[in-house]
């Protein structure tokens, strides 16, 4: 998928929770319309729910088209992490495969407890739901 669809897809409530309703059942801009400074919250599916149920989200930087970064402000890695702070990027492939693009997904976190685990589920359910993009996109 090219990467300006899958960053459409990405920033419109409506389309996200429609790609893996399993994994994410609800997003909403509370503040803002996805530029630096918005709110935005994400209610999370039954497949991930065991894990995290909901997630408040503050935009820091958009590169248009390109990448979005948040800070984690509430919800439940808020109270596993701070910060928790994620880029999602989506890069067009050069050349003949310029309808494709790379996805990626990076986190900085700091544990508040010395036993709290590196968010490896939260990372699995992100990744998980990145590949969800291109077979939302064949019925889209």
């Amino acid at each position: 998928m090219a990467a300006e669809k899958a960053w459409e897809m990405y920033r419109n409530n409506e389309i996200i929770t429609k790609i893996n309703p399993e994994m994410l059942s609800g997003a909403e801009y509370i503040h803002g319309d996805g530029g630096p400074g918005t709110l935005r919250l994400f209610k999370l599916g039954p497949a991930v729910c065991n894990y995290v149920k909901e997630s408040m989200e503050k935009i820091e930087k958009v590169e248009v088209g390109r990448s979005v970064t948040y800070e984690v402000i509430g919800g439940d890695l808020k109270e596993m992490y701070d910060p928790y702070r994620v880029t999602f990027s989506f890069t067009p492939l050069k050349g003949k495969e310029k309808e494709k693009c790379t996805a990626e997904w990076k986190v900085e976190f700091e544990p508040l407890a010395p036993a709290t685990p590196p968010p490896e589920k939260a990372r699995d359910a992100a990744l998980g739901f990145l590949k969800s993009f291109d077979n939302f996109q064949l019925s889209y």
